[in-house]
């Protein structure tokens, strides 16, 4: 089999996840958009060791070893943060990047009911009263 096959697909692999985490806003999302990066990667480092070792005399396998590395490493990452994504979710209700990111900046948020809470009830009331 050519090499051009695997590169190919892993390039395609590679924009969608890359993709997936420059257009999704929900954390889940972009964790599963990250693996699918580092599948590609790893697509890569086999196709690419497989190809070498056919042209060397010796066969290392050293993009295989890399590999496993890649998935224990993408296994841990996926594991603590589902784990951190499930404990906001609980907090905060809600797994949106750009409303986490809001909320933790300080601005202001959505409530419960779609409308906007500022931190100063005081001025709401003068301006109802104005």
């Amino acid at each position: 089999m050519h090499l051009a096959y695997p590169a190919v697909l892993s390039a395609l692999l590679f924009c969608t996840g890359l993709y997936g985490v420059l257009a999704r806003r929900n954390a889940i999302l972009v964790l599963m958009s990250v693996e699918l990066m580092l599948n590609a990667v790893n697509l890569n480092l086999v196709a690419f060791d497989v190809w070498l070792s056919r042209a060397a005399e010796e066969t290392l396998h050293s993009g295989q070893a890399l590999t496993l590395f890649t998935i224990t490493i993408a296994a841990a990452e996926i594991g603590i943060g589902l784990a951190i994504v499930l404990a906001v979710h609980r907090n905060r209700g809600t797994s949106d990047i750009d409303k986490l990111r809001d909320t933790a900046e300080g601005h202001e948020t959505d409530g419960p009911d779609g409308e906007a809470h500022t931190a100063e009830p005081d001025a709401e009331k003068a301006e109802a009263t104005a």
